[in-house]
């Protein structure tokens, strides 16, 4: 959620701010602030990461950051996705996050607390950079959005997704069921909502 009053925030203040277990990002000099992730965001965030992982490692293209990040497009910016896979090449010779301008997949997982954030702002400044893919993961609607630069409605993935980055020698294919079942737990249905990051 961005703060009601007219202040612009700068990276320094936003750095400044205690470490309160919120996440906190800046966006167009807009503050955003994320409470603690629940555990079914986190478990897709995790089962992502396992489908992610052997496909980036085999063509040798990416390389995946979690928070706790600084990702910064522009000036007086500090975002921080859920997921992201940089360039293998620029991710490894960055020494500092300003040194990461580019990234191949930026990847948020909705909440309640955090949908106009990822859909609008953030969105539109992942858009604004060129970032190839944003994926904004539903996990009450079992469904992923995907934007890309330029466009103004997302493409709307339920079974699968399949992602080829520029350069792979071949697709990615994930199971969006079995991630969402891994994400929402055995216990629980889907739609129950859930709060956090």
């Amino acid at each position: 959620m961005g703060m009601p009053d007219t202040l612009r925030w700068t990276a320094d203040m936003v750095r400044a701010l205690p470490d309160d277990g919120n996440r906190y990002e800046l966006v167009d000099g807009v503050l955003i602030v994320t409470p603690a992730p629940s555990m079914p965001h986190q478990r897709a965030v995790s089962a992502l990461n396992a489908a992610l992982l052997p496909y980036l490692q085999a063509v040798g293209i990416g390389y995946i950051f979690f928070p706790r990040m600084e990702l910064s497009f522009g000036e007086d910016e500090l975002l921080e996705p859920d997921l992201c896979v940089a360039p293998r090449e620029k991710a490894l010779a960055a020494q500092h996050w300003p040194d990461l301008d580019e990234m191949l997949l930026v990847v948020e997982v909705l909440s309640p607390s955090t949908r106009p954030a990822h859909r609008l702002r953030k969105r539109k400044r992942y858009q604004r950079a060129r970032v190839p893919d944003y994926w904004v993961i539903d996990l009450d609607q079992g469904r992923v959005e995907r934007w890309r630069p330029g466009t103004e409605q997302p493409e709307i993935l339920t079974g699968r997704v399949v992602w080829q980055p520029a350069g792979a020698r071949q697709p990615l294919e994930i199971d969006l069921t079995a991630l969402f079942r891994e994400a929402i737990g055995t216990t629980s249905g889907a739609g129950g909502g859930f709060e956090g990051g």
